[in-house]
């Protein structure tokens, strides 16, 4: 929803609260978080406004990298796996003895395709 949409909604529904835009940012700093018709919190401000912990934002790190390593050690595996698959198709269908075919790959990209009539 469109920001103007929904400010114009919540000003015609008597709704008493201030309700105020919060543009966050997980790292970083902003001394001037008030930016005029919103708020820009970075960094440790952040976290403490989304937790109520003003050390989330150290306290968060050492889980995110193990978590992120065990993430990213599963998606190499994936990836070579994924990677190893679309290399085969493309050995097979568009080389000979090693050689790249161009031909057959070109034709399968830019030649003109008639449509099948059913």
């Amino acid at each position: 929803m469109k920001k103007k949409v929904l400010l114009r909604i919540l000003r015609t529904s008597n709704n008493k609260e201030n309700i105020q835009e919060v543009n966050g940012c997980c790292y970083g700093q902003d001394n001037k978080s008030n930016k005029g018709d919103y708020h820009k919190l970075c960094g440790q401000e952040f976290w403490e406004f989304v937790s109520g912990n003003s050390q989330l934002y150290v306290e968060i790190i050492q889980p995110l990298g193990y978590r992120a390593k065990e993430r990213n050690d599963e998606f190499y595996a994936e990836y070579g796996r994924i990677l190893n698959l679309f290399t085969n198709e493309f050995l097979k269908k568009f080389c000979e003895n090693g050689n790249i075919n161009w031909e057959k790959l070109v034709k399968l990209n830019s030649e003109k395709r008639i449509p099948k009539i059913k």
